[in-house]
């Protein structure tokens, strides 16, 4: 079976011209604004709708059209008009609501634009013009994601997302819109990775994607097979991965910055860990039927740690940076480890599994323990799709951050909520840590509740005492529906956070 990706994403343009008067565009798209919020004066119009009538024939009113309709200028609202014409052809136009013009609800306009246009050749959109650098930045992402798709149809995609978006009338530079694009394709590459089915998606599969993204874009780039895992003592991804077809990897993937980004000193080390679970039947403590509909996609953080490593040369990461991506399948079968057994994670620690549903943190404590032994990093970060608890504690809508480093916590708090991916600090509650005592090996791998803390908790002695930040986004690494810039399925939660974080000056200021 073809493992091509078919659905691809828009291609973004700038223009300093009305987006009426972009010739080839096929629709055109203007911001409503809410007017004074008090409801004495109805929605108002952003940049470029007073050149439609000059441009366009059969343009009526706008503020009759949008009083007609009831609109609000809430954001994502969209009135449509009809039979507006360049020359003999017909032009769409749409009046998109964008709210107070905040990067969230340009997102959600940007989203709304995209869906909408589903099948367009080319849109021409003023809506970000109502704001500056961050709110164009917003409108790509919404306008990129909310159109992701991915289709093994033998006949391809039943749609597909505009193929061209013209951003009018923008304040933005080349080299913002060339950062939001690198942001947005990171969350695009992790959703699609995500989405791939599992009979695709092997670890050997998923370590060649990772390479191929990282040395396209100049990275360098290790892959340990499971003999060299076996041999080097990583037992937690050899354990997870023995009962599997499809046998274990470790990918590692090097970013250094050059010295116009780094500076005269040497640059500081982040390493980034990714629970890479390509499929998790639940091994021999096997999941309920219903809980594994959603699996392929347990390999949401190493997806989302591959993509973010191709994309640092793009937005001009200033610290150096490694990836490390765990890989295996959790799988049934004669070899599969059992509950009772004890695995020698990297570095000598022993695991007791009593679990074998609780891998994750597995093959994260042998990524986590090799950074320690091998990479001198200053900083520690994984992600993972690691527990059902922190979906109980936050919903859908929050991903959940535990931190040794309060300016690590506060850095990726910020970094959450500028890029539209909120994580909520949790407690890394001492009160629990006696849960992990073990009778007969160092550590429990399934101590029981609270969940997403004691996980977090069994990953902590892998860290050495390094700042550390564990993500856990079990509760956003699937969206139920289309909402804003989240398409129904895998979300790739997590890319545009540490893009965001790693993309500043000083990613590490403050961090002890």
């Amino acid at each position: 079976m073809s493992s091509a990706r078919p659905v691809t994403p828009p291609g973004f343009t700038l223009s300093d011209r009305p987006p009426s008067a972009v010739a080839s565009a096929d629709v055109v798209a203007l911001a409503v604004l809410p007017g004074d919020g008090d409801g004495a004066e109805g929605p108002e119009l952003g940049p470029g709708s007073a050149e439609l009538a000059d441009d366009l024939s059969g343009v009526p009113d706008l503020l009759d059209v949008l009083a007609s309709a009831g609109a609000t200028g809430r954001a994502g609202e969209v009135t449509e008009l009809h039979g507006v014409r360049r020359d003999d052809a017909l032009v769409r136009v749409l009046l998109v609501g964008a709210g107070a013009a905040t990067p969230d609800d340009l997102r959600r306009a940007g989203a709304a634009v995209v869906r909408r246009t589903r099948d367009a050749e080319h849109v021409a959109s003023a809506v970000s013009a109502v704001s500056g650098p961050e709110g164009l930045a917003a409108f790509v992402e919404g306008a990129m994601l909310g159109g992701f798709g991915f289709s093994l149809h033998r006949d391809g995609p039943e749609h597909r997302p505009a193929a061209t978006v013209t951003l009018a009338l923008s304040a933005g530079s080349d080299d913002d819109l060339a950062r939001a694009v690198a942001r947005a394709g990171a969350s695009w590459l992790a959703r699609t990775l995500a989405t791939t089915p599992s009979n695709i998606k092997t670890p050997q599969w998923l370590a060649e994607q990772a390479v191929d993204a990282a040395t396209a874009a100049g990275l360098k780039a290790t892959v340990l097979d499971e003999e060299q895992l076996q041999r080097r003592g990583f037992g937690g991804i050899v354990g997870v991965g023995q009962a599997a077809q499809a046998p274990p990897r470790l990918v590692r993937l090097d970013y250094r910055p050059g010295r116009r980004l780094a500076g005269s000193r040497k640059p500081r080390h982040v390493v980034l860990v990714g629970k890479g679970i390509t499929f998790d039947s639940g091994g021999l403590s096997i999941k309920p039927g219903q809980a594994m509909a959603t699996m392929k996609r347990d390999m949401t953080g190493a997806a989302v740690v591959a993509a973010v490593m191709a994309a640092l040369p793009a937005i001009g990461c200033p610290v150096r940076v490694t990836g490390l991506l765990p890989l295996a399948e959790n799988a049934v079968g004669s070899r599969a480890m059992r509950p009772g057994d004890v695995l020698r994670q990297y570095g000598g620690r022993t695991t007791e599994v009593t679990n074998t549903d609780a891998e994750g943190r597995l093959v994260l404590a042998d990524g986590l323990a090799y950074a320690v032994d091998e990479l001198e990093p200053d900083v520690l970060v994984d992600i993972a799709t690691l527990t059902g608890g922190i979906k109980v504690a936050l919903g859908q809508h929050l991903g959940g951050l535990f931190a040794t480093d309060d300016a690590l916590a506060a850095a990726l708090e910020q970094a959450g909520s500028r890029s539209g991916e909120p994580v909520w600090r949790m407690p890394l509650a001492r009160e629990y840590a006696g849960k992990l005592a073990s009778k007969i090996a160092d550590a429990d791998n399934a101590p029981g509740g609270p969940p997403a803390i004691t996980a977090a908790l069994f990953l902590e002695p892998f860290t050495a005492g390094l700042p550390w930040a564990h993500l856990d986004i079990a509760s956003v690494g699937d969206s139920p529906q289309d909402a804003d810039e989240w398409t129904e399925g895998p979300t790739g939660f997590g890319a545009r956070l540490l893009l965001d974080w790693l993309g500043t000056p000083a990613p590490l200021d403050g961090v002890r």
